[in-house]
């Protein structure tokens, strides 16, 4: 059954809703959409391997991390930096970014993408890495 995303207002518990999502994928991603409005969407999502650089064209993306740990960057390779558990990270539409590393698992981020950021919507750098099909595994669609 499809989730309803069109309530007025709703409470949600992100690390419990993140226990829904698969041990293992063959996708980079899992993820869970809590809202999935026109002017923004929330989801939980879990990595399972390193992203390799990428953008989207769509929104800008808010990144909290809920737990373990990696190395992030964005726009370009000299800013790979350890993230853990209450950060946030942030960028534009368009900025490249990757997830190179995972350091300790599960790695689990609330995501706000604004405005909402459509499932294809990813560009790879190197086509040869990735593509919308092979990069989120889809919960709850």
């Amino acid at each position: 059954m499809e989730r309803e995303y069109r309530k007025k207002s709703e409470r949600f518990i992100p690390l419990e809703i993140a226990k829904k999502l698969p041990d293992t994928s063959d996708s980079m991603l899992a993820d869970e959409y809590l809202t999935d409005r026109a002017e923004a969407s929330c989801r939980v999502f879990r990595a399972y391997k390193g992203v390799p650089p990428h953008y989207h064209q769509q929104c800008d993306e808010y990144l909290y991390v809920l737990s373990g740990r990696g190395t992030f960057w964005m726009e370009d390779e000299s800013t790979e930096a350890e993230f853990e558990p209450g950060e946030l990270l942030f960028f534009e539409r368009n900025v490249i970014h990757a997830l190179p590393k995972l350091l300790e698992e599960p790695v689990i981020f609330l995501s706000i993408d604004s405005p909402r950021r459509e499932p294809d919507d990813i560009i790879f750098i190197n086509p040869e890495q990735g593509s919308a099909s092979d990069f989120m595994l889809r919960n709850n669609k």
